[in-house]
């Protein structure tokens, strides 16, 4: 099966970062922390017990210091080919969305409307995409407002696929900072 995919397309690709600052930060910061610690434990014998919790507490500092730049040594960036997933896999799996709302008052029904308008507007085939909404307090309002998003979803999801809109949220999209997807890089 691994052979069946090698001649295709790729669905991401990986990119190493060039980070020598703050490599080189990171090594003086590394540096100044050993030297602390080396002089922690040499001066440890003329200052006694405070100095030893102090050391203890610097050495955990310093390992933790340690973890997080491991973390960070390395940092990749992924550029993903979503066009390349049809090619292939032709025949996409039926996806089931669920979208959950309990209390109108705590969440106002026009977030679970343009939740709901934003899962619609997904770039997947419309025969194999479904959304459920579970209305724990099974309020009129937003029964209501999930009548006029149903009506609303006929013009936004074809707006959405024919202006390849990025930002498939309504609320988003018209505060006016989204920006359109760019198909040619």
């Amino acid at each position: 099966m691994a052979n069946e995919f090698s001649d295709s397309q790729p669905l991401y690709e990986k990119f190493a970062c060039k980070n020598i600052i703050q490599r080189a930060l990171d090594v003086t910061i590394l540096f100044l922390l050993v030297s602390l610690l080396v002089y922690r434990l040499f001066s440890l014998k003329n200052h006694g017990f405070p100095w030893l919790v102090a050391f203890v507490c610097e050495s955990w500092f310093t390992f933790y210091w340690g973890l997080v730049v491991n973390i960070k040594w390395s940092p990749v960036e992924y550029k993903t080919y979503p066009e390349n997933l049809e090619k292939r896999f032709p025949d996409l799996p039926n996806v089931d969305m669920f979208v959950t709302t309990a209390d109108p008052m705590l969440e106002p029904p026009i977030i679970t409307v343009n939740t709901i308008l934003s899962l619609l507007a997904v770039d997947y085939p419309a025969d194999k995409i479904a959304c459920y909404v579970s209305d724990d307090a099974c309020s009129p309002l937003t029964y209501y407002s999930l009548v006029e998003a149903s009506k609303f979803a006929k013009l936004w999801v074809p707006f959405c696929n024919k202006y390849k809109v990025q930002v498939r949220a309504p609320f988003r999209y018209f505060l006016g900072d989204s920006e359109p997807l760019n198909v040619d890089s």
